[in-house]
């Protein structure tokens, strides 16, 4: 890569707020390649759900981490961080400018910065927290992260066992808050970084999931669930949309039930990644409208 030409716009901000339709433009008026950090939409059986560009938009744009792997295959933001700055090495050696957007904060601080340092896994305690979530559920982990980490409680996806657990095991393991281990030294990327937020109001923003979470059941997310309910217990299904469909499917709810503990759901999911995003000063909150020039202007 020829350095600080080359420069890697970064399109974050939470669910619903338009972050596919801003990539796309700049995408289309820069003339290159959109990367996505959206851990939601790498599974390729998962669609409808967690809301994966159109075909439509993918044929527009060349999209890289979209449906790329399956539900079966073990996947973390290590191997995420390892692939993704491989995969910009090459777009890099034919584009000046490559445009990255998601939602996921975990993948996205990876990609920008490196990993933090964290402790070796302990198998044993691994093993136990396990147990743990499966006899009693989530609640009394939840609470106990929320008094050993109150910063990382606000932060994290509370559905998924896997990084709720991740991070009480360093906590059991070393005594030190698990968010303590998530400001280390930053790696130097050898690209310049743009990173922009999206700032929508919040009545808006709510009113684009509610009619988000309609057009997916209108589209076959109940049908969709149907073919993956057996594989239900797997880290990548444990995510909003799925989860309460799995619900009505077993009986336990009704679909106008499900429907808005979607939308509830899915709004706490915003609140959250809005939580993650506002913590990193490097990003520059923008309106969809002004993003485009705005980034234009930088480069």
């Amino acid at each position: 890569m020829a350095g600080e030409a080359k420069t890697l716009v970064v399109v974050a901000g939470p669910t619903a707020s338009g972050k596919t339709d801003c990539a796309l433009d700049l995408a289309l008026k820069l003339d290159t390649e959109i990367l996505s950090f959206d851990s939601r939409q790498f599974y390729r059986e998962m669609c409808i759900g967690t809301a994966v560009p159109s075909l439509e938009v993918q044929q527009q744009v060349p999209h890289h981490f979209i449906q790329h792997i399956s539900i079966h295959e073990p996947y973390d933001v290590a191997r995420y961080e390892e692939a993704a700055i491989s995969k910009l090495e090459m777009l890099f050696n034919h584009n000046d400018v490559v445009v990255a957007v998601g939602g996921s904060g975990l993948f996205i601080h990876a990609l920008m910065y490196g990993l933090d340092k964290l402790p070796e896994a302990d198998e044993r305690l691994r093993e136990e927290l396990a147990t743990q979530w499966k006899e009693e559920g989530p609640g009394p982990m939840l609470d106990e992260l929320k008094a050993s980490d109150p910063q990382y409680y606000d932060a994290v996806d509370k559905a998924n066992p896997r990084r709720v657990m991740r991070a009480l095991e360093v906590i059991r393991m070393t005594g030190k808050p698990f968010s303590a281990f998530r400001s280390g030294n930053k790696v130097t990327r050898p690209f310049r970084i743009l990173p922009y937020a999206l700032d929508i109001d919040r009545a808006l923003l709510h009113g684009r999931i509610a009619a988000r979470t309609d057009e997916m059941l209108n589209l076959g997310l109940v049908n969709e669930a149907e073919q993956l309910y057996p594989y239900r217990h797997l880290n990548a299904l444990k995510t909003v949309g799925y989860q309460e469909i799995f619900s009505f499917l077993d009986g336990d709810i009704s679909l106008s039930t499900a429907r808005e503990k979607i939308i509830i759901n899915t709004r706490r999911y915003a609140r959250r990644q809005i939580t993650w995003f506002r913590r990193d000063v490097a990003f520059e909150w923008i309106s969809p409208e002004k993003i485009l020039d705005r980034a234009l202007s930088c480069l």
